[in-house]
């Protein structure tokens, strides 16, 4: 018996590391090998948070855990937002010029004004803007090397730009699998 139970501890403790074996960061074809890593790990994070909401109907897309708080989609179309505005900053060396900031400059900010203005709309559609500005990102990133990510750009590299973008997405994931527990 205590075979059959020291067995069943050996299997539990090997089976995760098994289980997880296939998570890899890895360059897709086509990018060089720091650019690759960052796609990779930003293409993980959005399926991550595409699993968390893609399910959510008209009320959960439009939920508010409290009066001060953002909604699933405009959190959505923030997390797109942000990252339009970093492939501005980061290929073009310039923040939103005003045509921009006019499109983008609501779900960049969040708050009151997209309390107002993103609703009524299902997840799908801030799934696609979030999609149209991921693919727009890896055709910029396609054409550029790992000596341009390691550039500066201002106060901060290209590498450690797309970073931010990358860490400031896990952290709203982190927020909308709260909500999602919440609706």
């Amino acid at each position: 018996m205590k075979k059959l139970h020291l067995g069943l501890l050996i299997a539990l403790l090997i089976l995760p590391s098994i289980s997880f074996a296939q998570y890899d960061i890895k360059a897709p074809k086509g990018y060089s090998r720091d650019i690759g890593q960052m796609v990779s790990m930003l293409d993980d994070l959005k399926g991550r948070v595409e699993r968390i909401v893609s399910r959510m109907d008209q009320e959960g897309t439009d939920f508010l855990l409290d009066e001060n708080a953002n909604t699933p989609g405009a959190m959505i179309y923030h997390l797109a937002a942000t990252e339009k505005y970093y492939q501005v900053y980061t290929f073009e060396g310039r923040q939103f010029n005003a045509e921009e900031q006019a499109e983008w400059g609501t779900a960049l900010s969040l708050g009151e004004d997209a309390r107002k203005k993103f609703t009524g709309k299902p997840i799908k559609y801030y799934l696609e803007i979030f999609d149209k500005v991921r693919k727009d990102t890896k055709k910029m990133l396609m054409e550029k090397d790992d000596a341009w990510f390691a550039e500066s750009n201002g106060s901060m590299t290209n590498h450690w730009a797309w970073f931010h973008v990358m860490e400031h997405q896990a952290n709203h994931m982190g927020q909308l699998a709260m909500i999602s527990k919440r609706i």
